[in-house]
């Protein structure tokens, strides 16, 4: 197979992405974050919509706020904002949120 241009980020300049196994992410010039892919276990981010997302989604719960960058998991995704704060959320098994819980799943 060959590379294709992601159509859905025309007209925006991308600056990060990450991939996990099911999911991936990406962080606009603006600091906007996008997810696509399987949305079981709220890996996604769109909080209680679980569904897959075939294009990339704006993840809403960043209104207002630049994200600087992103990580995704098996089941879970990191982000990161400009002021430092680190937010988690999807599968929370093992403790991998970093919420000192061992979380089925934790919705953005």
């Amino acid at each position: 197979l060959l590379p294709k241009k992601v159509e859905a980020f025309a007209g925006q300049r991308v600056v990060a992405v990450s991939a996990g196994v099911y999911h991936s992410l990406a962080i606009t010039a603006d600091g906007a974050v996008f997810t696509w892919g399987k949305g079981e276990d709220g890996c996604l981010g769109h909080g209680e919509d679980l569904s897959n997302q075939l294009l990339p989604k704006k993840v809403e719960a960043f209104a207002g706020q630049r994200v600087v960058a992103v990580s995704a998991g098996v089941y879970h995704s990191l982000a990161i904002t400009a002021d430092g704060a680190v937010f988690t959320w999807g599968k929370g098994e093992d403790g991998c949120l970093g919420h000192g819980e061992d979380l089925s799943n934790q919705l953005l």
